[in-house]
């Protein structure tokens, strides 16, 4: 039986276009070893695209059986999630 780890990813300062491949590929690694919590502390601006990117890596965490936690979201991060109506989407994923 393989193990399963627990990994965190930061997410950067400006989360737009740019950093969203890098950003997914990460996810993508860490979901794959196990539950994931992911650091949003220092989100000073973040995409539409990149919350939906969020929402995806959550519900891809959770059919494999995996936590999936971000922890400690900047008050741009909680506004953007509140402007845009995504408040559910990110209820249960959220902590700190």
């Amino acid at each position: 039986m393989v193990s399963k780890t627990k990994k965190s990813v930061a997410l950067p300062s400006i989360i737009d276009l740019d950093a969203l491949d890098g950003i997914r590929d990460g996810l993508i690694d860490a979901i794959e070893d196990g539950a994931v919590t992911v650091d949003a502390s220092g989100v000073e601006r973040v995409s539409t695209n990149a919350l939906f990117m969020l929402i995806s890596a959550a519900e891809t965490a959770r059919k494999n059986q995996n936590e999936f936690l971000i922890e400690g979201p900047s008050a741009a991060m909680l506004s953007a999630i509140e402007r845009l109506g995504l408040d559910t989407q990110f209820s249960g994923m959220m902590r700190g």
